[in-house]
């Protein structure tokens, strides 16, 4: 994967995160090394990242989705036909929490998918609702910021997806 730039007051997602802002950039030196740093701004929660400019791309960071991975998206989204997880749900649970950290788009989209095609057949645990809830937030957050439209119309978009 190579390296992206961004600069300041560029967007990118940051794993687990989500919508970042880019709000400076930062030279510091460590161990006698010059290293640069991105300073992001998580929207929504505020939170501040610093992130080595050189370990951003291996973190996740990544730019805003374009329309072919939004696309790639709802295909992911609207494949229903998927085997049932038959695994313990705490082992689940660590495989999703694996995808999420990927800041992948896709791999969002598959633990917003197959949590909630398999809430459809029985209670999720309590952390698999809010393992749920991050998915649906981390897609709603960026989907919104790139197609420049309302959150809560990215939700009941996605939400649609998954009435039964």
């Amino acid at each position: 994967m190579e390296s992206q730039n961004f600069d300041v007051g560029s967007t990118a997602i940051y794993p687990a995160h989500g919508v970042a802002d880019v709000i400076g950039l930062e030279t510091k030196s460590v161990g006698g090394q010059a290293v640069r740093f991105y300073h992001l701004q998580v929207r929504g929660s505020g939170i501040k990242i610093i992130v080595p400019i050189d370990k951003a791309c291996e973190n996740g960071m990544r730019p805003l989705a374009d329309t072919d991975e939004i696309d790639r998206m709802f295909e992911i989204l609207r494949d229903h036909d998927v085997p049932t997880d038959r695994q313990t749900w705490n082992r689940r649970y660590r495989n999703f929490m694996e995808k999420i950290r990927t800041g992948s788009l896709h791999e969002v989209a598959e633990v917003y998918r197959d949590l909630s095609l398999l809430r459809s057949q029985k209670t999720l645990s309590h952390g698999e609702r809010e393992m749920l809830r991050t998915a649906r937030d981390l897609l709603i957050g960026e989907l919104a910021v790139a197609r420049e439209t309302s959150e809560s119309e990215v939700a009941e978009e996605l939400d649609s997806m998954f009435k039964n």
